[in-house]
């Protein structure tokens, strides 16, 4: 016999509760999960990409040089253009100013290594001469026969070897093949992307669905305004470092003090490893060819200067131009060197700097505004639908 509110008649009207396996995993499990395998797949298409630049790096890294190129001459095109020149001759007159610019580079140091070259013969000399008496006495006492044993030794490493340095001259012959190939898709490219560049851009923002065209096109405007400010601005910081060292070594007397000056420049647009390492061969020279005391002032110079570029250059001028922060820099330079060598240090800053300033546009989300105001015409547009004679409009009013 049941009586009202037996438990045979909570469980007859009771539901079942049913299991779900999720029920187990907490809120911040689940996003944790969520935010894991998205990150995964980011970093599995980073691979890849990855992947395929080393693949293709013999078009990708003049295609990244042509880039730069275009956006350090740009700005000249653009300002001739301002002033009624005709297109072409902006270009044409542009890239003679960077040719004879960069030539007159190489003609002086090549014209102050041969000027150089007979003194730097001598002092060699005369510091080996130096080095042998030094070595000759306590407590090392070599003698004459030591040397003769060394250098037969060498000599005999470097018959040994003569296969691995055939096999490097043949390598070398490769590899100025691929220079000469690397160079001239260089010029190519920063030659029409100086001529359309602006129709190479249209091209790739077509490549995008509609709607996300005007984020596309935005964050591309902003990344080439910062490559631009990027590019600029590291050759003024290239032409401080190359000129703080160049001045030392030439006030200091050192053999080559033009050479070693440019070599900074052109080294410093690896920032903060270019300098050290350009400066640090500086040191050497000294060390070799004034003495010890020359030395040591030429690297108290490099370190002021390096301390310049460091604590007023790249916080004040460069941390404005890219906002990115020095630390960031130097592990982007750093990470750069170890994947990529020396182009991955060249390209590593300035693809940072871009990257950043995109993905900071399109966050922002200022494009949405365009987009409104587009769908908007667009709706419009189609609201005012003109109406002819015969049109199912006109008969069903009529």
């Amino acid at each position: 016999m049941n009586f009202p509110g037996s438990s045979r008649h909570d469980s007859d009207t009771t539901p079942t509760p049913t299991f779900h396996a999720d029920d187990t995993v907490s809120r911040g499990m689940k996003i944790a999960g969520a935010w894991g395998w998205r990150i995964l797949v980011l970093i599995a298409c980073l691979a890849v990409g990855g992947l395929l630049i080393s693949e293709l790096k013999e078009i990708v890294v003049p295609f990244l040089i042509a880039l730069l190129i275009s956006a350090l001459l740009q700005p000249l095109v653009k300002l001739l253009e301002r002033h009624r020149w005709p297109k072409w001759l902006a270009i044409v007159v542009t890239l003679l100013a960077a040719i004879v610019v960069f030539g007159g580079l190489i003609l002086l140091v090549v014209l102050q290594v041969r000027a150089g070259l007979p003194a730097l013969e001598k002092e060699s000399v005369s510091r080996f001469n130096v080095v042998k008496d030094f070595l000759a006495g306590p407590p090392f006492n070599l003698t004459s026969k030591d040397y003769n044993s060394v250098i037969d030794s060498a000599t005999s490493a470097i018959q040994d070897s003569s296969k691995s340095l055939l096999s490097g001259v043949a390598a070398f012959g490769l590899g100025a093949g691929h220079f000469v190939a690397d160079g001239l898709l260089t010029i190519f490219a920063t030659i029409f992307m100086l001529i359309d560049g602006d129709g190479v851009w249209r091209w790739v923002t077509r490549l995008f669905p509609r709607r996300a065209r005007a984020a596309v096109d935005g964050a591309g405007h902003s990344g080439w305004i910062t490559l631009t400010t990027f590019v600029r601005v590291q050759i003024f910081v290239a032409a401080v470092d190359g000129l703080g060292v160049g001045l030392f070594a030439f006030f200091l007397g050192l053999p080559l003090a033009v050479p070693i000056g440019v070599l900074v420049f052109l080294a410093s647009f690896i920032p903060v490893v270019g300098a050290i390492v350009s400066g640090a061969f500086a040191v050497v020279i000294a060390l070799l060819f004034i003495g010890p005391l020359q030395a040591l002032i030429m690297l108290g110079g490099v370190i002021l200067v390096h301390l310049l570029e460091a604590h007023v250059l790249q916080p004040l001028v460069m941390g404005n131009a890219v906002k990115v922060h020095p630390l960031a820099v130097v592990f982007a330079v750093a990470g750069g060197s170890y994947v990529a060598g020396i182009p991955g240090a060249l390209f590593a800053v300035p693809t940072i700097a871009v990257i950043n300033v995109m993905v900071t546009y399109v966050a922002r989300g200022k494009w949405r505004d365009g987009v409104s105001s587009q769908r908007d015409e667009e709706d419009a547009a189609d609201e005012v639908v003109p109406q002819t004679e015969g049109t199912p409009a006109k008969n069903a009013g009529a």
